[in-house]
């Protein structure tokens, strides 16, 4: 699990299933985005929203617009949230980049340069083409 932020961070599956280390963090919300991992079970004081995103092409774009506006509302209200995925390396930096880019008023392109200065990272192209696609 990786800060990218005060009160945002970036995870993969096991980081998602460390519920205690979840709580332990203070995490208020967690955005879970692989479509091939099972969700999660948290404590009801948790907010749990699970997007289940491709990594690559054949995403929803409603999924992918709702993943994009959750978390920007999460951010806009300073609340401490996990994003993960499988490996913690495509899906969630490419919705937290997008969120960035609507928080910050950037482009997309310049958020995503933002995030990878901080994290590890390894975009799936068709994800991001997606991404920009769904606005």
């Amino acid at each position: 699990m990786k800060a990218v932020a005060p009160g945002l961070w970036i995870g993969n599956a096991a980081d998602a299933r460390d519920v205690r280390r979840v709580v332990d963090l203070g995490i208020m919300a967690v955005l879970h985005l692989a479509m091939e991992d099972p969700p999660v079970g948290y404590p009801r004081d948790i907010v749990y929203c699970r997007f289940p995103l491709i990594d690559g092409v054949g995403n929803r774009p409603e999924v992918v617009r709702a993943a994009v506006g959750t978390l920007r509302n999460l951010i806009e209200v300073d609340a401490p949230t996990l994003v993960a995925c499988s490996g913690g390396v495509s899906r969630a930096p490419a919705i937290v980049a997008a969120a960035w880019s609507q928080t910050l008023g950037v482009s997309l392109d310049d958020a995503l340069k933002r995030l990878v200065a901080l994290a590890p990272h390894d975009i799936s192209p068709a994800l991001w083409d997606e991404i920009k696609r769904c606005g």
